[in-house]
């Protein structure tokens, strides 16, 4: 039980400071966009831009999904959830993570494929710019890993509860 509390405290710990980085990632991606506007505003537009945009857009989006995850801000349907007690909503959500726990399996080996392939070959984006893939990839599949990582956690902190043991669990708080 003790070694489950401390994987949850970890991952959440860790998990959040990484959410947190990725919260301002949005401002880098203005910035890009911006110096896009001013390029082609001054008749030189810049080639790069929209691809890094995108980039930024997808480690701000798949980084910041396991924090999403744990602050429990994560798409849920609420019709029939939200009047249940906190125990049931619990024994549902050990039920359904594995679900998404399959799928991020499916997704992380997709994903080390995918980044191997573009370490291996160089591969480059089809575009005038022609940056190397590798970087984006690795850094979506980072995101699997600890979002992964953080549903492992949420079964764990799931199962302790129903166990009668709490761990900061997200129900407690009427979330």
């Amino acid at each position: 039980m003790n070694l489950l509390a401390a994987y949850i405290r970890i991952v959440d710990r860790f998990n959040r400071r990484v959410g947190r980085f990725a919260m301002y990632l949005i401002f880098a991606m203005m910035a890009v966009l911006l110096w896009s506007s001013i390029s082609k505003y001054a008749g030189s537009p810049a080639l790069w831009t929209l691809e890094m945009a995108q980039f930024i857009m997808v480690a701000y989006y798949i980084l910041g999904g396991p924090y999403s995850i744990q602050l429990g801000d994560h798409v849920r349907m609420d019709l029939l959830y939200s009047g249940w007690s906190p125990r049931r909503k619990a024994a549902i959500d050990s039920v359904t993570v594995l679900f998404l726990i399959f799928y991020l399996v499916v997704l992380l080996y997709g994903g080390i494929s995918s980044t191997t392939y573009a370490l291996e070959y160089g591969e480059r984006a089809h575009s005038v710019w022609r940056p190397y893939m590798w970087p984006v990839k690795l850094v979506a599949t980072t995101g699997v890993v600890l979002m992964l990582m953080q549903a492992l956690a949420e079964f764990f902190r799931d199962i302790l509860y129903l166990r009668g043991v709490s761990v900061d669990h997200p129900h407690e708080a009427g979330l």
